[in-house]
């Protein structure tokens, strides 16, 4: 198998560490979840672990979810509401969603706020290496210190600042000593939620938590680390310089992996836009198994926009791979599928081409189809055609998500209590 890698810029042959891949995604920030964008990255990364696991390989999968954050605080002041309360609100919103989906749960689903201590602690390394400096209650990651801070994005040192303020980055701090510093822990503001740290109360972060998550879960290095695309730069150009710097290793991630943004009537789809397409409103239409398709249509690292005329052409393809999967079989001679199963292998194989793995799905149900009229035996095509859609993630014929689905993210609701928001 091979995938493309942000950091080289470069399709490369996936070879692990070991027999189980090491995966990272970064998960949501929970105020405004589920969209279609979100829908589309982890929908990218399950189709991911399916094939793998296909493969043959073991995969220890964790994403976590960003608990405390600038956003999140905001929200619950605006909303009138407990900072901690919205979180689980919208973190339990978010899980259902994905068992709607069929989405395999991670293995791990970390909380910010329970890597605190791992936390201070890479912040004091990083002190201690000459990387980071306290100033005034807060602690900052000092890029000039780092001379190889651009590695992933491979944007000039010149344009980063822009990019950066666009993305929570606040350049006329005046505890900085250069406006492109970025916090590692920020000293207490008014009544924001804080921890007890060295420098005295505050909070961490952002890059920094994703960095202390991904160490308490897996040690130094990992295989692949996904997201959007739009975390390249900063948040996983910041992650790369504080954790290297903090174990001493060559590398963080072997592969970076990041999924294309979604659009919707000619933007980005964002809160801030006001033009967010959301799953739990889709899902009240159309089935699950047409969203996973309509998302599989589209290339990972390819952004696209969203329409409705689209995602409703779907619908009347998994009907028909439906009718393929329950077709009667004949007694005549069996219909080979070695060519079919095959073609979508390579597919998958070639940076999870998911567009061509879906078109040879529905090109193997219309020709069951036909052996299926001309009383063909067509049985063995529709195990294969079964067990190629499981690896896109859809169910055919079956009923709702499947056990390990729906039991894997129940464990993990279990630790996000809710109460009725009015959301």
């Amino acid at each position: 198998m091979k995938l493309y890698n942000t950091q080289s810029r470069q399709v490369e042959s996936l070879d692990p560490q070991d027999k189980t891949v090491r995966l990272y995604v970064c998960g949501i920030t929970p105020y405004d979840t589920t969209h279609l964008g979100h829908a589309a990255t982890y929908c990218t990364f399950d189709v991911l672990v399916r094939y793998l696991e296909y493969r043959g390989a073991a995969v220890n999968y964790c994403e976590n979810v960003t608990d405390i954050d600038d956003d999140t605080i905001r929200e619950a002041k605006k909303r009138g509401t407990d900072w901690r309360a919205l979180g689980n609100y919208w973190t339990a919103h978010f899980m259902r969603d994905m068992i709607a989906l069929n989405v395999r749960p991670p293995n791990h689903y970390p909380r910010a706020t329970e890597t605190i201590a791992e936390i201070i602690e890479f912040d004091k390394t990083l002190i201690e290496k000459g990387f980071a400096y306290e100033s005034g209650g807060s602690v900052y990651f000092h890029v000039n210190a780092y001379e190889k801070f651009g590695q992933l994005s491979h944007i000039p040192r010149d344009e980063m600042l822009t990019i950066a303020n666009e993305r929570g980055n606040f350049p006329d701090d005046p505890k900085k000593r250069d406006p492109l510093d970025f916090v590692l822990w920020q000293a207490q503001v008014e009544d924001e939620p804080a921890w007890d740290s060295p420098w005295g109360p505050g909070r961490p972060g952002w890059h920094i938590e994703c960095s202390a998550m991904n160490y308490k879960t897996f040690g130094p290095t990992i295989d692949i680390h996904g997201g959007g695309a739009d975390l390249v730069f900063p948040h996983h150009e910041c992650e790369i310089a504080q954790t290297v710097n903090f174990t001493g290793e060559d590398y963080f991630a072997r592969y970076w992996m990041h999924a294309a943004m979604v659009g919707y009537e000619g933007e980005k789809m964002s809160k801030s836009l006001g033009n967010l397409v959301m799953v739990s409103d889709l899902l009240k239409t159309f089935p699950p198994d047409s969203i996973r398709l309509y998302l599989a249509k589209h290339h990972y690292r390819q952004p696209w926009e969203f329409t409705f005329a689209d995602l409703e052409a779907g619908m009347a393809e998994c009907s028909e791979l439906v009718q393929a999967a329950c077709a009667p079989s004949g007694d005549g001679r069996p219909m080979d599928v070695s060519d079919s199963r095959e073609r979508f292998e390579n597919a998958l194989d070639d940076d999870l081409d998911s567009p061509v793995a879906a078109r040879e799905l529905c090109e193997l149900a219309d020709s069951i189809l036909e052996h299926s009229d001309a009383r063909r035996d067509v049985s063995e095509a529709q195990m294969w055609l079964r067990r190629a859609a499981s690896i896109l993630g859809l169910r055919l014929d079956a009923y709702g998500p499947e056990g390990r689905v729906r039991e894997g993210w129940g464990r993990h609701l279990n630790r996000f209590p809710t109460e009725d928001l009015g959301a």
